[in-house]
C-alpha cells in the first residue's frame, strides 16, 4: 500500500559552505520504517540550495565553494538587488545554478546513494542561518 510521510529538518549554517545531512535523512527514513519508494527534499530558501556530492574528500567542498565565489562574485556594479547586502544577489544566482529540490530512490529503507555520495545543503550567504529542508517520502 502506498503511503506518504513528511517532516522538516532545520540545518544551522555558519557561512558559505556545504553542510552534509545524509545521516539525518537516513535516520528519518529508518524512523518512519521506509521500505521502497522515493524521498523528495526541498529547500525552502532562495539563497541556499541542495546538492549531492562526494563526501570522502573535504577538498571537494572547498573547491566547489571557491568555484562559485570566483564565478559569481559579490559587488558587481550591474546587480540591482543589493538592499540585503553584497552577498545576497550572488546567493540567489548560485541557488538558481544549483538545485532547490532533489529526488532520491529508496530501497530497503535507505537511500540508494553511491558509496562516496552525500546530501548537502549549500549555504550561499555569509551570516548564520537556520535553513529549513522539507523531506517527503512516498512509497511502501
Amino acid at each position: 500500500m502506498l503511503r506518504q510521510e513528511q517532516t522538516e529538518l532545520v540545518i544551522k549554517t555558519r557561512g558559505p559552505n556545504l553542510y552534509e545531512f545524509t545521516y539525518d535523512l537516513e535516520n528519518w527514513l529508518l524512523q518512519i520504517q521506509a521500505s521502497v519508494g522515493q524521498v523528495t527534499l526541498f529547500c525552502r530558501h532562495t539563497s541556499s540550495s541542495l546538492t549531492i556530492q562526494e563526501n570522502a574528500d573535504s577538498d571537494v567542498k572547498t573547491d566547489l565553494t571557491n568555484f562559485f565565489k570566483r564565478y559569481v562574485p559579490e559587488n558587481e556594479p550591474w546587480y540591482k538587488h543589493t538592499f540585503e547586502g553584497p552577498d545576497d544577489m550572488p546567493a540567489h544566482i548560485k541557488s538558481a545554478l544549483t538545485d532547490v529540490s532533489l529526488t532520491i530512490p529508496v530501497a530497503d529503507g535507505r537511500t540508494t546513494l553511491g558509496t562516496w555520495q552525500g546530501v548537502y545543503l549549500f549555504e550561499h550567504r555569509h551570516a548564520p542561518h537556520h535553513r529549513k529542508i522539507v523531506l517527503h517520502y512516498t512509497g511502501e
